[in-house]
């Protein structure tokens, strides 16, 4: 247990908001998030609250460096955040911060973590915090809180990353939330509901006080931070997207061969690249395509979209394929069902360093490498689709 998550464990009502630090923190929330905390759009609310609260929880932790040597220093984000935003572009590696002050990570200009807390103890050591003000918000939660401190771990050379999970209500009964403590450089800090919080704030004078930053001698900004290890993120990308293509080629189940690399941990996603048309036809033969309900042909393909990608989730090794509309700039994600088909789960915006990323692939997949990566990672057992008999023939 480090001195940080001691002390932590010692001072927790400490952390507990009252009216000072709510009004303060109103100064992180746009006018839009402002007069939704209290919509009657349960949605909308419950959205500007959880941005409301990561805030509070921002001004309580700056509070609490000022009381005690055991907090080193707080990143500064919202509005304390540098003004004007940094055009998101490839190539992008290690800190950053949004249009709203959010702290990210970004690889290759694709957002790979975003931080609600980053924090350094009494010895310069990076730790990190979460922040949750709803069940819903715990999906997939404890594969991102690993990877961030893998990530982390990597790049400042710490074999063991402190993790804060402050919660606005009690979730230490949720599985999760029980794995997540048993480490010794964790800990839940449950502070009062955002509704005993809404209540301690004067609705008519929210937002009029604290709109400057007051100086503070231990804040830094996260994108100061000195790295000890180099972070060449499209790099350690191609060297995993280069071993699958070796893998499948010969043979080998890449999901059951150990992969010791040091940043095999870091790459979240491999994209293999564009289909040429014959790959296109074949993944349309092998593999049912719907959009909300709707089946795709492979001349509904051709004639919609200019550009089909196949790329696959990691540490799961799950097959995805993007759509490119000719008429939208955005991408479709499309999703392996149990069966082995593919739907669309969500769109891909332009203004996100992954659109780019996607946008400067071109096709480079022919049908017998795109069978070969679909079927080694088929989540059909025993059932797995046979080729078309023309695929072993051919070279594309």
């Amino acid at each position: 247990m480090t001195d940080l998550i001691r002390w932590l464990n010692k001072n927790r009502s400490f952390f507990q908001p009252d009216e000072s630090f709510s009004a303060r923190a109103i100064r992180h929330i746009s006018n839009v998030e402002k007069n939704k905390l209290f919509s009657p759009d349960i949605e909308h609310m419950r959205t500007a609250e959880g941005r409301w609260f990561e805030a509070i929880v921002y001004e309580m932790f700056l509070d609490a460096a000022e009381t005690t040597d055991e907090i080193g220093g707080v990143a500064v984000k919202g509005a304390d955040a540098p003004r004007g935003r940094r055009n998101i572009h490839l190539g992008q590696n290690g800190f950053f911060y949004s249009r709203n002050g959010d702290i990210t990570i970004r690889g290759n200009g694709q957002d790979l973590a975003e931080f609600d807390l980053l924090l350094l103890d009494n010895e310069n050591r990076i730790a990190f915090g979460e922040v949750v003000t709803s069940p819903s918000d715990l999906k997939e939660f404890e594969i991102e809180v690993e990877y961030k401190k893998r990530l982390l771990g990597y790049l400042f050379a710490q074999p063991g990353v402190p993790f804060l999970l402050i919660s606005s209500f009690d979730i230490s009964h949720f599985s999760v939330v029980r794995r997540l403590m048993k480490s010794r450089d964790n800990i839940n800090i449950q502070t009062i509901t955002c509704e005993q919080i809404k209540a301690l704030v004067n609705r008519k004078g929210e937002g009029k006080d604290h709109k400057q930053a007051r100086d503070h001698r231990k804040t830094f900004l996260a994108t100061a931070l000195v790295q000890k290890k180099p972070f060449e993120y499209l790099q350690y990308h191609d060297w995993e997207r280069n071993k699958v293509f070796s893998q499948v080629s010969n043979q080998i189940n890449a999901r059951s061969t150990p992969n010791p690399g040091e940043t095999t941990v870091l790459v979240k996603k491999i994209l293999f690249g564009g289909l040429y048309p014959s790959a296109i036809k074949s993944l349309c033969k092998e593999h049912e395509i719907s959009i909300r309900g709707e089946k795709l042909e492979f001349d509904d393909l051709m004639r919609n979209f200019s550009k089909v990608i196949l790329a696959t989730d990691l540490p799961g090794y799950d097959p995805l394929v993007y759509l490119r509309p000719r008429q939208k700039r955005e991408y479709l994600k499309m999703v392996q069902d149990k069966e082995g088909n593919f739907k669309y789960e969500r769109r891909t915006p332009p203004k996100v360093g992954f659109f780019l990323w996607l946008e400067s692939l071109t096709p480079t997949l022919g049908s017998r490498i795109t069978h070969q990566i679909l079927e080694s990672f088929s989540p059909v057992n025993g059932n797995r689709v046979k080729p078309p008999p023309d695929i072993m023939n051919r070279q594309n």
